[in-house]
Parts: C-alpha cells; sequence; structure tokens
C-alpha cells in the first residue's frame, strides 16, 4: 500500500542534469512575456498558449487551480545559466484514481526538439511514477497539433483514443482532442527510451 503523504502533488521542485522544475509563480511573468515572443507562440491556433498581454491571468488560474488540488504548474529553469525556459505542468489530477495529466508544456522556438523537453518529461514521469504511485498518466493535445502528438508518441505514450468536440478553441472551432497514457507497468520501458535519448545511463 502507497502512503498517502505524497499524494495528491504538492509543490516541490524537480532537479535533473541540465533542468530544473520550479513551482510556477507570478514572479515569472515577465521572463515567460518574453520567452513567448521567440516564435510567436500564442499564434498557433491549435494551442491555449496565453497572449503576452494575458499572461499574469494565465499564472492566476493556474495557481488557483492549485489552491483547489487541480493542477500543479512548474517553470522551467536551464541550470546552466538559469535561464527560464517556459513551463509545464501536472493537471486533471484525480485523487483517488492516482491519475494526472501532464501538459499545458510551452518552450520558446529556439529550445524546441531539444533535451529540455525529454529531460522535463523524464522528471516529472519519475516523480508520478516512483514517488507519487501513479497508476498512469496521460497526455491529450490537439487533434491536429501534428509537432505535439508526435512528441508525446517519442516518449513511448500509447494512443487511447479522441474525444470529438471536446473543447472551444480560442478561435471558436470545437477541438477534438487525442488522448495519451503511459501505464505503471510501461514505465521501466519508457524510462529506459528517454534516458537514453538523454545520452545516461539506464540504471
Amino acid at each position: 500500500m502507497i502512503s498517502s503523504t505524497y499524494y495528491p502533488p504538492k509543490p516541490i521542485r524537480l532537479s535533473g542534469d541540465r533542468v530544473e522544475l520550479v513551482p510556477l509563480g507570478l514572479e515569472h511573468a515577465d521572463v515567460l512575456t518574453e520567452a513567448l515572443q521567440d516564435g510567436e507562440l500564442w499564434k498557433l491556433w491549435y494551442t491555449n498558449i496565453p497572449e503576452p498581454e494575458g499572461m499574469k491571468a494565465w499564472i492566476q488560474k493556474a495557481l488557483e487551480e492549485q489552491e483547489a488540488g487541480l493542477s500543479l504548474p512548474f517553470a522551467v529553469i536551464r541550470k546552466e545559466d538559469s535561464k527560464l525556459l517556459g513551463t509545464t505542468r501536472y493537471l486533471n489530477i484525480e485523487k483517488d484514481a492516482r491519475r494526472l495529466e501532464i501538459g499545458a508544456t510551452w518552450y520558446p522556438k529556439s529550445v524546441q526538439k531539444t533535451f529540455v523537453n525529454t529531460e522535463c518529461k523524464l522528471l516529472l514521469l519519475e516523480h508520478a511514477f516512483e514517488t507519487l504511485g501513479c497508476i498512469a498518466v496521460e497526455f491529450r493535445t490537439h487533434i491536429m497539433n501534428f509537432t505535439s502528438r508526435k512528441a508525446i508518441e517519442r516518449l513511448g505514450a500509447k494512443l487511447d483514443g479522441i474525444l470529438r468536440n471536446h473543447r472551444i478553441s480560442k478561435n471558436g472551432t470545437l477541438r477534438d482532442t487525442a488522448v495519451y497514457s503511459i501505464t505503471k507497468e510501461e514505465w521501466p520501458t519508457v524510462r529506459g527510451n528517454l534516458l537514453f535519448k538523454l545520452g545516461k545511463p539506464q540504471v
């Protein structure tokens, strides 16, 4: 029987070799607003990335969801220069089922498809499965966000299905959501794959 000491997840710092995840706060708003400019990320119609002027409100909403036990947002820091790169979070936290989602993840265009996302996912998945005792971790994305879907699939997550007319997108269109997951039984294999991608020994 897994202790309930750590679940639901509480604010924590997760540190890897090259990135660190720290609790997101309003003090990060200005730097995250600047990071948005690299790729003008808010213009991607199929994402929920905030516009620059809405960053503080976006963070405040995340903190309210954290207070309600629904999510746990992080700021992503590159350790070599302490640069704030982006954000990610646990969300849709199911208290009894020990199941949650990793999402609301975005990085400046210049660090996309680098070690940053791989190591962040390793840290989040390790904490979810090995400390929180999760039975499964989900990833959800717009069915048309092929970049995100490929990145999720490269992690080793499997497609559970498509939620049709699941959300109303910011441009008013109806969103079909692709739902992926990694189960606790699959985690050792996924972990080995992530360590391989990062060039780390598989211990």
